[in-house]
């Protein structure tokens, strides 16, 4: 596959990947009885309606000429948890749906490869499974990306709803400070993650990076 084309499709895997991990937070929030994402036009699949400069385009851009992991991230999809009925795990429900829909579609494509016929040496077999590959990985980064307790990320969503009140000043602290944190995680340890997500990757497609 050509250079350009192998980076085009990376980040259209990835675009979509980032769309549909907003989208399940929107639908989430509506099982549980919030309409914001639906009233906001943000439970569609349409990139336009998602897309953030920074995060889907820039930021993944960079990560493919730095060479370093691909990822990104989309507009967060609106919600109100004073909406939701349950008021104790209702958000917790929202950020994991997110996260939980990235490991679905790596497991789905990752076990694609491990169970396709052997045998396929065809180029239109190759790119299918390189692809597949594709999908694979960078949905399982963003999966263990997004589990990371620090706001906005999905996964301050769930250690928010299992701090107990005294831990209110970590809360606070982590909201305040977040996206300053993220930053410094992005910048100069998310290669951290590359073991954890390599483990996935390997145990579900049998295959070694």
């Amino acid at each position: 596959m050509d250079n350009a084309i192998d980076i085009a499709f990376r980040i259209a895997i990835l675009i979509f990947s980032i769309v549909i991990h907003e989208v399940s937070h929107g639908y989430a929030a509506l099982w549980l009885g919030d309409r914001t994402a639906l009233y906001a036009g943000r439970l569609t699949l349409n990139p336009i309606k998602h897309i953030d400069p920074f995060g889907s385009v820039i930021l993944p851009l960079l990560s493919i000429f730095l060479g370093g992991p691909l990822f990104g991230w989309a507009k967060p999809v609106p919600y109100n948890p004073y909406n939701l009925r349950n008021q104790k795990w209702g958000s917790a429900i929202v950020g994991f749906a997110g996260p939980g829909i990235n490991f679905s579609l790596a497991l789905l494509a990752g076990l694609t490869i491990r169970f396709l016929p052997a045998g396929g040496d065809t180029d239109f077999f190759g790119n299918f499974v390189l692809i597949a590959a594709y999908v694979a990985l960078i949905n399982l980064f963003l999966c263990v990306f997004n589990l990371i307790p620090i706001p906005p990320l999905d996964g301050s969503k769930v250690l928010f709803s299992v701090l107990s009140y005294r831990w209110n000043f970590l809360r606070v602290f982590l909201e305040q400070y977040g996206f300053f944190l993220l930053l410094i995680f992005i910048f100069f340890f998310s290669g951290a993650l590359i073991p954890l997500v390599s483990f996935f990757f390997e145990a579900i497609t049998g295959e070694m990076l």
